[in-house]
């Protein structure tokens, strides 16, 4: 049986099975630590509600009696709970000379200033500090094709990195801004969100005619792939800065939106979100870029709405 003799130094060479702390066991965190166990190392674990580790402890996990002696028994610390208020909550009290030398690695969703709040926080106690964003389901914790991104210092990720790929083979680190994987986890939000609103706008038009949404979906599934096709040269203009209209300029795009929004409205759908899409490229064709490519939509994200500005 693995040994897991509380261990309070922190190691300056990861070994095959560092001790982890995990603290935080909702249905992603209970994920995380069994990822960790079926990896063979040796896991600590803590939740505010201890029968939340029962099966983890049955797994062969220590359950510790409190924050302070979960943080105690690893050299590196995992936290995923509700928000980062939650995880302050937890670590705010602990004496420093606990946090020194440890790594903390935080899972928890918030924002980029949250994060490097929160790397402010860690480096005044002697702690170093990686932020991370998950983007997987819980099931997939643990698998080969699963990512999760980490911000932070380089020599911190390189120190845990092979732990840290048996929650996710395709675990990647982003940079040294601790912001860094916030901020990518925002950017997918809004790409998964954008992309699931389109598509169940296309199955409520198309319902009106009686055409389920499994008849949609081959034809919707052929179109993103035609999108996804576009993305890289799209990325290369807009890192350039260049917005060519070979394909169709911003103005044409216009008018297909006007056909989008009098369809939804003509059918008694909600037009909410092609009127929204419709309001962002007539403020650019107003601003002169109707010549202009789809991408020359991106100076309309970056700067405040009208709303903000008021």
């Amino acid at each position: 049986m693995t040994d897991k003799t509380t261990d309070t130094t922190t190691d300056t060479h990861e070994t095959p099975h560092t001790a982890v702390t995990v603290v935080g066991l909702g249905v992603m965190g209970h994920a995380l630590a069994e990822a960790f166990l079926r990896a063979g190392h040796p896991v600590t674990v803590w939740n505010r509600t201890p029968d939340k580790a029962d099966r983890l402890v049955e797994g062969g996990a220590r359950r510790a009696g409190s924050v302070a002696e979960a943080v105690a028994a690893s050299p590196l610390v995992v936290v995923c709970v509700s928000d980062y208020h939650a995880a302050h909550d937890l670590f705010d009290p602990l004496d420093a000379e606990i946090l020194a030398g440890r790594v903390l690695v935080n899972l928890t969703s918030g924002t980029s200033r949250d994060a490097r709040e929160t790397a402010h926080w860690a480096a005044g106690r002697g702690a170093a500090y990686l932020d991370g964003a998950i983007m997987a389901a819980p099931a997939a914790i643990g698998g080969a094709d699963t990512a999760v991104l980490y911000s932070g210092p380089a020599s911190t990720y390189e120190l845990h990195e092979a732990a840290l790929r048996t929650l996710a083979g395709g675990s990647t680190y982003v940079g040294e801004d601790h912001g860094l994987a916030s901020l990518y986890d925002a950017a997918m939000l809004s790409l998964m969100w954008n992309l699931l609103n389109g598509f169940l706008q296309g199955v409520a038009l198309l319902g009106t005619a009686g055409v389920g949404a499994a008849a949609y979906e081959p034809v919707a599934s052929q179109g993103i792939g035609t999108v996804v096709g576009w993305l890289a040269g799209y990325a290369r203009n807009l890192d350039a800065g260049v917005h060519p209209g070979d394909d169709a300029t911003l103005s044409t795009h216009l008018g297909a939106m006007a056909h989008l929004v009098e369809e939804s409205e003509t059918l008694g759908l909600n037009a909410e979100l092609p009127r929204l899409i419709q309001t962002l490229a007539q403020r650019a064709v107003r601003d002169g870029r109707g010549a202009d490519g789809y991408t020359a939509l991106i100076d309309q994200f970056r700067k405040p709405s009208p709303e903000a500005l008021a």
